[in-house]
């Protein structure tokens, strides 16, 4: 097809004016004929050389001048074609995770989100997608709210989740950003293929002559799957991003697994299987909020379930359901769970909120701010025959639970002394690593840190120095031992090796783990 060209209304060609082309007064005009035959009379060799050229040049002007064939067309149309044709859109990516870090750790694209649900079946996640949010939105939040968390919105009055993005390791410093990272490294190469860490067997995973030692108890292979989750969750990778999110996905894909009809992770096998629910149900919840995973809901909604049906009735909780007795550490777990289940907009009962904080106050000294176990006055617990290797007398762990639960609770140190009270009993016997004397309660500074943190000042300052320097200089820098702790703190031989771990990343990620309360 020819191009068209606008007709313009005032263009008349006869009337187009040709520089040089006007007859002078003094010459005739004469046709062509006339004017070669002139020529030809003239100069006969003369007339045929220009009569040869100028049928050369005719034949050379009819070439230039002929139109293009119909075979020429179609690269005309296809040029144009081409520039107007709007290219078919491909799928949206997700942006890549950047972390400004001397040493840059990979980086992971995220998969492309399916827009349906799945079935409610046993499928592997690492297939399981979901509709998603932005999941870094919040992370820079302004807004007030009382959010405490692993992860998420920021800017919380009570500690808003801050989602522990790796950018922000260095907040810490150097040694505890490398502290985090190995830590986190030797937990990913310690994890089983079904995606859960065994307390026991994780040595399977080690070089023959260079094996970890420091077994666990099998029985606890819940609780630590569930703390390992919570230490990669609380760096800021999710089921969707992070170099850990495929680490994440088989270890929630395990422990939803190990789910029963009424909610409960695991089995009523020993004492310790309400601490193993309330450890895992609280890394299902935070890794289907932060992860956007609805087909994780049911799933999530199910473990609160069974910990609002396991409270007494008019309490709190303990080793067994509503058996009537209550304690301070179980409560501190099933109370993150259920906070972390609220801001996430699972359905909880405000009541078991409120049973808490009155526990809390019911088993803590009003003038000293510490916390007892089953009662006020009494000291952490401890496993039989450990009571003399590891004293109650030497720590306060159970005076950190309440401590930081109170901050889950809504309670600011301003308007409640005990509080304050509490971060002066702690600071007295802050972290050391002292193999002699029995001190070593990683269990105690896990909680002391995060509710010293939110105390902030010059009492988080010296609790601050103190785990750093129990902490850093005692985890293993050398062999496939490299970034893990050795379990010979209280519980260290119940929990073992990944126990110990998972609880050393997790103090140190006090840095970024949550936001700051604001006052």
């Amino acid at each position: 097809m020819e191009p068209k060209y606008p007709e313009h209304p005032h263009f008349d060609p006869t009337k187009v004016h040709v520089e040089g082309h006007h007859l002078r007064p003094w010459e005739e005009e004469k046709t062509f004929q006339e004017q070669i035959g002139e020529v030809l009379a003239k100069s006969p060799y003369f007339a045929i050389s220009i009569i040869v050229h100028v049928l050369g040049g005719l034949i050379l002007w009819l070439i230039t001048t002929t139109p293009p064939t119909k075979q020429e067309k179609p690269q005309l149309t296809s040029q144009v074609t081409q520039q107007e044709e709007t290219p078919e859109e491909e799928p949206e990516e997700e942006p890549e995770e950047i972390t400004p870090e001397e040493e840059p750790e990979p980086v992971i694209q995220d998969a492309e989100v399916s827009d349906h649900n799945e079935e409610d079946t046993q499928d592997d996640f690492a297939e399981v997608e979901g509709e998603e949010q932005n999941a870094d939105s919040q992370f820079d939040s302004n807004q007030l709210n009382d959010v405490v968390g692993i992860g998420g919105g920021a800017g919380g009055k009570f500690g808003g989740r801050r989602g522990g993005r790796r950018n922000l390791r260095t907040r810490g410093g150097r040694k505890v950003a490398d502290g985090i990272k190995w830590g986190l490294e030797w937990l990913k190469n310690h994890q089983d293929k079904d995606g859960h860490w065994s307390s026991d067997e994780f040595m399977k995973h080690c070089p023959s002559g260079d094996v970890c030692d420091g077994p666990g108890n099998a029985v606890n292979d819940i609780g630590i799957t569930g703390l390992a989750l919570l230490a990669f969750l609380g760096d800021g990778s999710t089921m969707r991003s992070g170099p850990y999110k495929g680490v994440i996905k088989k270890g929630i894909n395990w422990i939803r697994q190990q789910m029963g009809d009424d909610g409960l992770i695991g089995t009523e096998n020993g004492r310790q299987f309400q601490y193993c629910h309330a450890i895992a149900a609280y890394a299902l919840i935070e890794a289907y909020g932060l992860s956007r995973y609805r087909t994780l809901r049911p799933y999530a909604q199910k473990a609160v379930n069974y910990i609002q049906s396991a409270r007494n009735e008019y309490g709190v909780w303990r080793y067994y359901p509503r058996d009537g007795n209550n304690d301070s550490s179980v409560t501190g777990w099933m109370v993150m769970a259920l906070k972390s289940a609220k801001d996430f907009k699972l359905k909880v009962d405000k009541k078991a909120f409120e049973y808490a904080a009155a526990w809390y106050d019911q088993v803590t000294d009003p003038n000293t701010g510490q916390c007892g176990y089953t009662k006020r006055g009494q000291g952490s617990a401890r496993e039989a025959g450990q009571e003399d290797k590891f004293p109650a007398s030497k720590t306060e762990a159970m005076t950190a639970v309440g401590l930081f639960a109170r901050f889950w609770l809504g309670q600011e140190p301003d308007k409640n002394n005990i509080m304050l009270a509490a971060a002066d009993t702690m600071l007295k016997k802050p972290p050391v690593w002292n193999t002699a004397d029995g001190s070593i309660d990683i269990y105690y500074w896990y909680y002391g840190s995060y509710g010293m943190f939110q105390i902030g000042g010059k009492k988080w300052e010296k609790w601050r120095k103190a785990l750093e320097k129990a902490f850093l200089p005692s985890q293993i820098k050398k062999g496939h031992a490299k970034g893990s702790w050795d379990p010979i703190s209280a519980w260290g031989e119940e929990g073992g090796r990944v126990y110990t771990t998972a609880l050393g990343v997790l103090s140190l990620e006090v840095y970024y783990r949550y936001s700051r309360l604001v006052r």
